[in-house]
């Protein structure tokens, strides 16, 4: 039997990259799966590329009203969320921490965070009510130790994997699992800079126990334990999927 059949996941942030990988594992293993991005255009292309098993609806993560109109629709069509998977973010600040503006970490504590909180808030009740649930925050190893000009995304991700131990102590004995995953270098548009000079790759894959890029659909896979009654006894906790970058010495 496929390991989410019947289920119903909300994917944001899964017009591409890791939230599309998600997407397209979470419908192979039979869940109905509502993808969401800023362009409709690129999440119908998307769904398409899936199949049948996915509703492809516009929602800007930044926005109040496109959060409640996004649970309210998934509610509506399909009765109920069982898994909700956080995956939108931006990185807009890559520079000096005295370079940093104050609408600058506005925006990326609304993206990377507050958008995440908002989901759970609105979410979370009715898996609470129905004794089930999984919730999945992608984090990044850049939420563990700081990144070199990137103070704001490593901020922001701290706090997301901080949001997931308290959300997971709270909710766990209401039947929700909250758990995070930390990726490390992936072959995604957000971390382009890091793997599309070949030098640069080099020397950072050579820093890690594996030394290959990593792929979305590794994520993807991790994202499935988590979602699914595999992960039955996983709660909390911040799952590192970084080829071994975090356990090298000399970084």
């Amino acid at each position: 039997m496929p390991l989410l059949e019947n289920r119903v996941a909300i994917v944001t942030g899964a017009s591409r990259g890791i939230g599309l990988a998600i997407a397209r594992v979470f419908a192979r293993e039979g869940a109905r799966v509502v993808i969401c991005g800023r362009k409709q255009e690129s999440l119908d292309r998307a769904a398409a590329e899936i199949g049948d098993a996915v509703l492809p609806l516009a929602c800007h993560v930044g926005r109040a009203e496109d959060i409640r109109r996004l649970v309210e629709t998934t509610v509506q069509r399909f009765g109920k969320i069982d898994i909700l998977v956080n995956n939108a973010g931006t990185n807009i600040a890559q520079e000096p921490v005295l370079g940093i503006d104050e609408a600058k970490f506005d925006k990326m504590v609304e993206i990377n965070l507050k958008s995440a909180f908002r989901l759970m808030q609105a979410v979370a009740p009715g898996m609470c009510k129905r004794g089930w649930g999984s919730i999945v925050n992608i984090a990044s190893i850049s939420g563990l130790r700081p990144q070199y000009h990137g103070m704001l995304y490593s901020m922001t991700k701290a706090a997301l994997i901080m949001m997931t131990k308290s959300y997971a102590l709270e909710l766990g004995p209401r039947g929700v699992r909250v758990n995070a995953i930390a990726p490390g270098l992936i072959q995604t548009t957000l971390s382009e800079y890091y793997w599309k000079d070949e030098a640069r790759l080099a020397e950072m894959l050579g820093r890690q126990a594996i030394g290959h890029l990593g792929k979305p659909e590794e994520v993807a896979e991790v994202a499935l334990l988590l979602g699914s009654d595999r992960g039955s006894y996983i709660t909390g906790q911040t799952l590192v999927v970084d080829g071994g970058r975090t356990v090298a010495s000399g970084i």
